[in-house]
C-alpha cells in the first residue's frame, strides 16, 4: 500500500512539475525562445522521475503533464491525446524501463546510437539548410552541441552509460511518434497553427528537430540531478552500474 501511495504521489508531482515547466517554456520564461525555435528543457523532469521511481511513474506523469500544458497552450485535446500523450508515455516509460539495466559493453551501444544520430542529422541538414531565417542557425547550434555530447558523456560519466543509452532510445522513439503523429493528424484535421496536409518530409524534419531539441537536456541535466537525489536519499539508489 505504501509503495502504491508513493507511486501515486510521485506521478502527480511529476505531472504537475512537467506541466508548469512546459507552460513556462511556452511563455519563454523557463527557457529562451529564439525566433520560432522553442527549447524544451522540461523533459528532464519526467526522465528523473522515471529513473528514480520506475517507468509507470515517468510515463503516466509525463502523459498527464503534457496533456495539461497542451490544453493551456493550444487547447486541441484530440491532437494531444493522439500524439503528445502517447509520445511522452512511450518515451519516459522506456527511459524508466531501460535506465537501470546493464548494457555491456556500453560503448558498443553508445557507438551505434551516435552513428544513427549523426546519420539523422546529416540527412536532416539537407532539408534545413535551404531554409531562411534564424531558426536554421539555432537548430545547427543544437546539433553541434548534441553530437559531441553523445560521444563524450559516456567517457566523462561512465556510471550513467545505461541511462544515456536509455535516454537516447526513448527520445528517438518518442520524437518519431511526434513527427509522424503530427503529420498523420494533418492529413485529416487542421493543426493548431493552421497547417494541414503536411508533406512526409515535414514528418521527418519534425522528428529530427524534436530529438535534437531534447537530447542535450536529457544527457546533461539529468545525471547531476540523479546524483544529488541519490546522495540526499540513499534509499533511492537503483542504479545497476556502480
Amino acid at each position: 500500500m505504501k509503495a502504491k501511495t508513493l507511486e501515486l504521489t510521485m506521478t502527480s508531482l511529476n505531472a504537475a512539475l512537467y506541466a508548469v515547466l512546459g507552460y513556462m517554456t511556452f511563455l519563454g520564461l523557463f527557457a529562451p525562445v529564439v525566433g520560432v525555435v522553442r527549447f524544451w528543457p522540461g523533459v528532464f523532469v519526467p526522465a528523473v522521475f522515471a529513473v528514480l521511481f520506475g517507468p509507470l511513474v515517468g510515463g503516466v506523469g509525463a502523459s498527464i503533464g503534457i496533456f495539461i500544458s497542451d490544453m493551456i497552450v493550444h487547447g486541441n485535446a484530440l491532437l494531444s491525446l493522439t500524439v503528445g500523450v502517447p509520445a511522452n508515455f512511450v518515451m519516459f516509460f522506456l527511459i524508466g524501463l531501460l535506465a537501470n539495466r546493464r548494457f555491456r559493453p556500453a560503448w558498443k551501444y553508445a557507438s551505434i546510437l551516435v552513428s544513427l544520430s549523426i546519420l539523422l542529422v546529416l540527412l536532416g541538414l539537407s532539408y534545413f539548410l535551404p531554409w531562411e531565417g534564424g531558426e536554421t542557425f539555432v537548430w545547427l547550434g543544437v546539433t553541434v552541441i548534441s553530437i559531441p555530447t553523445l560521444l563524450a558523456l559516456g567517457l566523462v560519466w561512465p556510471r550513467w552509460s545505461s541511462y544515456q543509452i536509455a535516454a537516447s532510445i526513448g527520445n528517438a522513439i518518442g520524437s518519431t511518434i511526434v513527427g509522424f503523429g503530427v503529420w498523420a493528424f494533418s492529413q485529416f484535421l487542421l493543426l493548431p497553427g493552421g497547417g494541414q496536409n503536411l508533406s512526409i518530409v515535414a514528418a521527418y524534419v519534425l522528428t529530427v528537430f524534436t530529438f535534437m531539441n531534447q537530447i542535450p537536456f536529457l544527457l546533461i541535466v539529468v545525471p547531476p540531478v540523479l546524483k544529488a537525489s541519490y546522495r540526499a536519499f540513499p534509499a533511492l539508489v537503483r542504479m545497476v552500474e556502480k
